[in-house]
């Protein structure tokens, strides 16, 4: 295989592959710290992104769980490497250097090609305090989860029509000025909460076709699923909260939380795969979905056991079979499993027939229409979150 098309190939492949969820985030890591004590070890070429996390309610011990995440990384703007990968994949392209497609490509091609850095101590300020965050592994990524008080928390809240959010921002050595922020979405206990993919099922993707899905992902601006921006506001302004487990890789976070907010989607905390360009054997790659949504979308269930869910996918890969599985395994937290169908099944055909199996009362809504759950939404919401029982759909 020439090494451009490899190269091709793998970077197309990366957009539906897993390499692991990853660990989670040390417990209680609140010891506070003196502002003036304490300092990030970043340096001036360097920086960070926090990702966006969810923030769940212990009623018993008055205390909020506040997982941080996110990466320090060297942008690497002008480096040999990202010139000679980028003039390489617009000549197997046939891209001019020039033209708009070669931006898009240029942009998105070096959020894979930075220098991730390990071993840097993280600190961040909330409030007047300064906490551990964690020390950033060999993949650039670090975490920790926090724990506040209440009362603390209260006074520090932002509130938008998405939800309340607790910032934070790194403690930067003293010599560097720059503000690197992050927010924490504060999820009560109880509730109605969507979990939803993002490829295909909110954003055009054609995850099926790898050459339409390089094409997407690389040389096109995101195009959002007509009508999904407005059943997730609607949502939205209902009270529910947001959840996006995808299987695209951390490095396309920036431009899809762009996207999200540039169409007009509720914000919450995302969960993407954790993925590292340097690939020996094509093998590796193919991996099932189910090994980073199920533990991902687990994880977010057991943080809120008081919570209902509606889970939102589309039928081009798992989601249809990894969502049932969830539902049947949580029986009475899971009560809607929405299904974009993009394959053009059936709904009374054999795979939709054995995905319903042994669902009870979870409602099963297989769609094409985004407009049409609109009414199945609020059903469910005003219902208490409970469902209604499987559906054949289309």
């Amino acid at each position: 295989m020439h090494p451009n098309f490899r190269l091709l190939a793998t970077i197309a492949l990366l957009l539906s592959a897993e390499y692991g969820a990853g660990a989670e985030p040390p417990e209680d890591q609140s010891v506070t710290k003196e502002l003036g004590t304490v300092r990030s070890s970043i340096r001036a070429d360097e920086e960070v992104v926090f990702y966006r996390t969810c923030g769940s309610y212990d009623e018993k011990h008055g205390t909020w769980r506040l997982p941080i995440h996110g990466i320090v990384y060297e942008p690497e703007e002008d480096s040999w490497r990202r010139g000679a990968v980028a003039v390489s994949v617009r000549k197997t392209l046939g891209l001019e250097a020039d033209g708009v497609k070669s931006e898009f490509l240029d942009r998105r091609l070096r959020l894979f090609l930075v220098d991730n850095e390990g071993g840097k101590e993280i600190f961040v300020r909330i409030g007047d305090r300064a906490y551990a965050a964690g020390t950033s592994e060999a993949n650039g990524h670090f975490q920790a989860t926090l724990l506040l008080a209440d009362d603390d928390v209260k006074q520090l809240v932002e509130t938008d029509k998405d939800g309340r959010w607790l910032p934070f921002e790194a403690v930067m050595p003293r010599s560097d000025e720059r503000r690197f922020q992050g927010r924490v979405q504060l999820i009560e206990p109880a509730g109605l909460s969507i979990i939803s993919d993002i490829d295909d099922t909110i954003k055009h993707s054609a995850v099926g076709d790898r050459k339409a899905l390089l094409a997407n992902t690389f040389l096109r601006k995101f195009q959002p699923v007509a009508g999904m921006p407005g059943l997730f506001g609607r949502s939205a302004e209902q009270g529910m909260a947001f959840h996006y487990v995808s299987g695209s890789p951390w490095q396309l976070y920036l431009p899809l939380a762009e996207f999200l907010e540039d169409e007009g989607f509720p914000k919450g905390s995302m969960h993407l795969k954790r993925f590292r360009l340097k690939v020996r054997s094509m093998a590796t790659v193919l991996v099932s979905q189910e090994a980073h949504k199920l533990p991902a979308i687990e994880a977010i269930l057991a943080a809120y056991p008081q919570r209902r869910f509606i889970l939102v996918g589309d039928s081009g890969e798992q989601d249809p079979e990894i969502y049932a599985k969830v539902a049947r395994k949580h029986a009475g937290q899971v009560v809607g499993l929405f299904i974009r169908n993009v394959t053009g099944e059936a709904g009374d055909g054999p795979r939709f027939t054995a995905v319903r199996e042994g669902l009870g009362d979870v409602r099963f809504e297989l769609f094409e229409e985004p407009e049409s759950l609109s009414e199945v939404v609020r059903e469910i919401r005003s219902s208490g979150g409970q469902g209604s029982g499987p559906r054949a759909g289309r």
